[in-house]
């Protein structure tokens, strides 16, 4: 039987190769992935002619993924330079990498991307269409727009940011409501900008239909980009950002009608006590698509440590339902990160997803917290590296400052509580000063 996406396949009674790859990683009932993808709960951005590509899911009851941002700009343009962060990306686990080049020729740096990269691979056509043309926004058509859309996904790309969203309902109630720090998605920005200086509605959502097209003929997940997230805590859970929601909602069901696969994106910026409901609104208003969020930063203040303030957002969205989380490095807010930059923030986004796994009790995460617990109360050094997010930091530290008794460490030496209580309960003495 013939399918023309995952989506398609799901509501056909078919289990595709990408399926049983997911239900393998996951550990859970390929039955069970082909019904929620049916449903648009879970969805497998797999790209036809992303060859390379090792499928994963993201959705209702899978394990977190996380994602990394990287690609060419303007100041840093070097691609070799940038494809170390790929293989960093790919070595450390990211689950999906988003090109954002936006400047030059940037399709040589995809096409590289995607002949050898295992991960999801996503991209925001609106970067490149400015690169690509080499235009100004304002003079950019609405079929060019569409020549960039279409030429990710002949590429390969597996899921793209579009900011349909954005229509002039929600610009309306933009103006009519003040914001601190107005539209800081760089893609939402310069739709706006083209909207206001052709006083036009946005193509992306006047000619939905169109972006469908394209979506279901080479199976790219449409990620419905939030160009009203917030950018500041005090810009959160606003009318702006609701409004944009809401539209996102709608899409969703049309895009599902085309038996094409939808990611929600969120915010953003946001305090504590707003990072639940913002999640129950998205799954409410948009159907249980699996949501995609950056952060959210739980404070503005933190410039040079946003990888901190991401990853405490990250862990209570992931834990009240996000499926998604894109990582945030140091360097947000100040400059291109660099391949250390990168690590900190991959680390922080792991550790942000799996407490959210904890949390919502995903198959497996709590074993692996298990193993690392039990190699603490062996003293198994070893074990304990091997368990470890991050052994290399774990060995080094461990290198760095020697104990006396290879059983202790240098914090407490032979007062370590797990090392007496072995020896207690094994019948034998506590010796601390022998």
């Amino acid at each position: 039987m013939n399918y023309t996406t995952q989506m398609d396949a799901a509501k056909k009674g078919i289990i595709t190769k990408e399926m049983q790859t997911v239900a393998q990683k996951e550990n859970v009932n390929v039955e069970l992935i082909m019904q929620k993808i049916a449903e648009g709960k879970i969805a497998i951005p797999a790209n036809k002619n992303h060859t390379f590509l090792s499928a994963e899911g993201i959705g209702e009851g899978l394990k977190t993924k996380i994602n990394v941002n990287l690609g060419i700009s303007r100041d840093c343009a070097n691609i070799d330079e940038e494809f170390k962060k790929v293989t960093m990306a790919i070595k450390m686990g990211a689950e999906a990498i988003m090109d954002l080049s936006n400047y030059g020729h940037t399709e040589v740096f995809r096409k590289k991307l995607l002949e050898t990269s295992p991960t999801m691979i996503g991209t925001v056509p609106m970067y490149d269409a400015l690169g690509f043309l080499q235009k100004e926004v304002a003079d950019i058509t609405i079929d060019e727009f569409f020549k960039v859309v279409e030429k990710h996904a002949q590429d390969g790309v597996d899921f793209m940011t579009i900011h349909a969203g954005l229509n002039r309902e929600t610009v309306e109630t933009f103006k009519r409501n003040k914001r601190l720090t107005n539209i800081v998605s760089r893609g939402g920005s310069l739709l706006f900008a083209w909207m206001e200086a052709n006083h036009a509605e946005n193509p992306f959502y006047e000619y939905y239909d169109r972006l469908l097209d394209i979506c279901e003929k080479y199976d790219v997940t449409l990620s419905l980009g939030d160009a009203c997230r917030p950018g500041s805590n005090a810009d959160a859970t606003d009318a702006t950002q609701i409004k944009e929601l809401i539209t996102l909602g709608e899409l969703t069901k049309r895009a599902w009608e085309r038996n094409v696969q939808v990611m929600i994106e969120g915010p953003g910026h946001m305090i504590l006590n707003e990072i639940e409901a913002n999640v129950l609104l998205e799954k409410k208003l948009c159907h249980g698509a699996p949501f995609y969020v950056l952060g959210p930063l739980v404070t503005d203040i933190a410039p040079g440590y946003d990888h901190i303030t991401s990853a405490i957002g990250g862990a209570i969205a992931a834990a009240a339902g996000v499926d998604f989380l894109c990582y945030v490095t140091p360097a947000e807010h100040l400059r291109l990160p660099n391949l250390e930059d990168m690590k900190e923030g991959i680390i922080a986004a792991k550790i942000a997803a799996h407490a959210g796994d904890l949390a919502k009790n995903v198959p497996g995460a709590r074993d692996w917290d298990n193993k690392m617990s039990k190699a603490r109360a062996d003293l198994d050094w070893e074990a304990m590296f091997e368990a470890s997010l991050d052994p290399e930091k774990a060995r080094r530290y461990r290198e760095e400052s020697k104990p006396e008794h290879h059983d202790t460490c240098t914090m407490c030496g032979k007062m370590c509580a797990v090392r007496n209580m072995n020896k207690v309960l094994a019948g034998e003495k506590v010796d601390i000063y022998e």
